[in-house]
């Protein structure tokens, strides 16, 4: 019988099926899943965004965090049509199908099937803009992005485009994650994109 806690086991579970993830990216020179990296970097941040906010993580919320992109590799993107609607339809499946694997692994370590539902909607982002912990969350997509995905878009996409994006991520963000967002270190070209589109 495990000793562990459900949340130490629920964590260990989440990061097993992250492992599977056939991508890798390179950390300080050995190979990591892709997912795994994009996991533990969402943790990291989600301790940055609550100690900004003067708060302790809950649980369910670092649960969730942990959970926000899993085994999205398993639906790739190219999977649904091109276009904002064939996006958002990709992006709510992926949603669901992450809550609904997350709150199975909730349960099977002893969670409560409201514990459980709680954080499956959490990952469905339900109550963005109304719920503390579903905001936490959004801001730690958004610093992941900022930080790690910002500058490759930036060089690649058209400059319009790229405003709308930095408008949009903006818009979803707490006033704790502006002040962390502002902080961080950026390619000059990615640095004047977010002044142009702040300032509009």
């Amino acid at each position: 019988m495990s000793t562990s806690s459900p949340f130490e086991q629920t964590l260990t579970a989440l990061d097993a099926l992250h492992d599977q993830d056939p991508r890798h990216v390179e950390v300080r020179g050995e190979p990591v899943p892709r997912e795994l990296w994009y996991a533990q970097r969402m943790s990291e941040w989600l301790e940055r965004v609550q100690e900004r906010a003067h708060e302790a993580p809950d649980e369910l919320l670092r649960l969730a965090v942990r959970a926000q992109h899993l085994q999205r590799w398993q639906v790739p993107r190219e999977d649904y049509p091109a276009g904002r609607v064939g996006y958002l339809t990709w992006r709510r499946d992926q949603g669901k199908r992450a809550g609904e694997t997350t709150a199975g692994l909730m349960e099977n370590a002893g969670y409560s099937p409201e514990d459980a539902a709680r954080v499956a909607g959490m990952i469905r982002k339900q109550g963005l803009g109304r719920d503390a912990c579903v905001q936490a969350l959004e801001d730690c997509a958004c610093l992941v992005f900022l930080e790690n995905y910002f500058g490759d878009f930036s060089r690649t996409l058209e400059h319009d485009h790229m405003l709308r994006i930095v408008q949009k991520t903006w818009g979803k963000m707490s006033p704790q994650a502006h002040e962390l967002a502002l902080a961080l270190p950026m390619p000059a070209q990615a640095r004047s994109l977010v002044e142009e589109a702040l300032a509009k």
